[in-house]
């Protein structure tokens, strides 16, 4: 009997721990974006705040077809404390980036990645367009290759932006 009940603990122990080890999140690397502008924001920065880290760059089709749409999400969402940071790519000439997001009036902070450093911290991004969402408190809760489906990632704002950090 007491060793039933001793192994009965054990498996529940087990069980909790390993849900907790298989549902944590990635925590998003701890990395410094160079906006166009010049400024330096770190990810720690952006605590307390759901943030879409969007890699894309001029040159790739799906990036700019997604771009009017990224625009409309951040505009719906930003009021209640959601951040886009839309990374150029390295191989992005600077100047050809500056001009599209003033050609485009982009609305949210755009960074240059000119080392490629960031885009080796995230899970080293080399395709585009690739997209992270970040909750409140850092951790990285989706990951999209390609164009996201904005309809679930406006549900998944939803669920984010109401959540307590």
């Amino acid at each position: 009997m007491k060793v039933k009940i001793i192994a009965a603990i054990a498996v529940l122990v087990l069980a909790i721990a390993g849900f907790f080890v298989f549902t944590r999140k990635p925590a998003a690397p701890d990395v410094a974006f160079t906006t166009l502008q010049g400024e330096t924001l770190r990810t720690a920065d952006l605590r307390g705040q759901v943030v879409l880290v969007n890699f894309w760059a001029t040159t790739c089709t799906t990036c700019v077809k997604e771009m009017p749409e990224l625009v409309r999400t951040h505009e719906k969402f930003a009021p209640r404390g959601y951040r886009t940071i839309a990374v150029a790519m390295d191989y992005d000439p600077p100047a050809q980036v500056k001009a599209y997001a003033e050609r485009t009036g982009l609305p949210f902070t755009v960074a240059l990645d000119a080392r490629g450093e960031v885009a080796r911290a995230f899970e080293g991004v080399r395709l585009t367009p690739t997209t992270f969402l970040i909750d409140k408190r850092g951790q990285i809760v989706q990951k999209y290759l390609g164009e996201p489906d904005f309809d679930k990632l406006h549900a998944l704002l939803e669920r984010l932006l109401n959540e307590s950090v």
